[in-house]
């Protein structure tokens, strides 16, 4: 009897639900969007996915050549936003499902799986001051704090790869002024526990402080487009931002600030202060855009090692790196791109130096802006110790 009674409710609701003339968001704007009947609260609601296909040849030390092709789907995400009792109280959760999303789970995350990207919470509560607290992007590079969504070509730069600070947990305080009648001033901080996302176990090592400041002398990028690749605002006037940020981890406990691999030694995680600088430029004007970055990590003693002073394997990545590319955006949409990345790592020790160099090519099809488009880029990676690559990918990004 039950199951009948529970089979004619369902039925009743989706008679009920298919009367309802359901309004959604054009394209790109969430799959839902919703406000309380009092006004307040509000939930946006949407999903995106990236697919991804990636040819490599890869020449050996011995003249040998390797051939390797991979498909996947790179991220697979759901996206909640709003805000809650006020419009200055706002809120962001954002989960990952792919298994790029969700690898990296250890000891530290209780070996599950790390589905938590974002959950944050904003609070404008004083003029132009904001405080934000959880989980999220720390004020890094540009390049990081770019939505993987929102990028110029199918992924970001090798500098990024081996310099950034991701997201962390912790609070932020931001604020923004202007001196004169355009020159605005953008200041930065973060206070946060210093080993990255999903870390369940507690503070192991010390914390982490950031901080970053943003000085854009022609005033504001239209639609926060210095923090998206392209220039598909089209800006009608030059518009430039310098930035800077600076961060340091006391006693951190991992390869890479809070990044990288987890340093264990014969009795508890190897702890050491770790700096990172950026200094990064962007600029913008019509269909063209431009961006330079500059990374430099330094530890206090890089080597990690046992309590008898044998090393244990494990060694802080320190060196410098460099990123510029530029682009153009035809009016028809099409845009042609071009990186050159250098990464230049310390020689630590008996650990070698590394030295690579990589030039990438790049044509993208913005369908709906970045919310709808098709991507590919060719790469060669000259890499110092090792042998010559060339990359070739195709994505394909859908963001409702």
């Amino acid at each position: 009897m039950k199951y009948y009674a529970t089979v004619g409710l369902l039925f009743l609701a989706m008679c009920y639900t298919n009367a309802q003339e359901i309004k959604a968001p054009r394209f790109g704007k969430g799959i839902l969007n919703i406000t309380g009947k009092d006004s307040t609260w509000s939930m946006k609601f949407a999903t995106r996915i990236q697919l991804l296909g990636t040819a490599t040849w890869q020449e050996n030390n011995d003249n040998s050549t390797d051939f390797d092709t991979n498909f996947l789907i790179r991220r697979a995400r759901l996206k909640f936003d709003g805000f809650a009792f006020t419009k200055k109280l706002t809120y962001k959760i954002e989960i990952g499902l792919s298994n790029r999303d969700i690898s990296g789970g250890s000891p530290y995350t209780n070996n599950t799986p790390r589905y938590i990207y974002d959950a944050l919470i904003k609070w404008n509560f004083y003029k132009n001051f904001s405080l934000w607290a959880g989980q999220t992007k720390l004020p890094g590079n540009v390049e990081r704090v770019i939505s993987s969504g929102n990028l110029q070509f199918v992924d970001r730069s090798l500098l990024n790869a081996e310099f950034n600070i991701d997201r962390d947990i912790g609070l932020q305080l931001r604020h923004h002024f202007y001196t004169g009648q355009n020159f605005l001033i953008r200041e930065k901080f973060a206070f946060s526990q210093g080993e990255g996302r999903n870390v369940t176990v507690g503070n192991i090592g010390g914390y982490q402080y950031t901080s970053r400041i943003e000085l854009l002398p022609f005033g504001a990028f239209e639609g926060n487009n210095e923090y998206q690749g392209s220039a598909l605002k089209r800006e009608n006037k030059p518009k430039l931002m310098i930035g800077a940020t600076y961060d340091f981890n006391d006693d951190a406990i991992k390869t890479r600030s809070n990044m990288g691999t987890f340093m264990e030694t014969d009795t508890k995680p190897y702890e050491t202060d770790i700096s990172t600088l950026f200094l990064d430029i962007v600029f913008k004007y019509k269909g063209f855009s431009f961006l330079s970055e500059y990374a430099n990590r330094n530890a206090d003693d890089p080597i990690a090692r046992n309590s008898d002073g044998t090393p244990t394997g494990d060694v802080v990545e320190v060196g410098n790196g460099f990123n510029v590319q530029a682009g153009y955006l035809f009016n028809s949409n099409w845009e042609i791109s071009g990186r050159y990345t250098n990464l230049d790592m310390d020689e630590i020790g008996e650990y070698r130096k590394s030295y690579e160099d990589q030039y990438t090519f790049g044509i993208s099809k913005y369908i709906v802006g970045h919310k709808l488009k098709v991507q590919t880029d060719v790469s060669y990676l000259s890499a110092f110790q090792s042998g010559n690559e060339i990359m070739a990918r195709l994505q394909m990004e859908l963001h409702f």
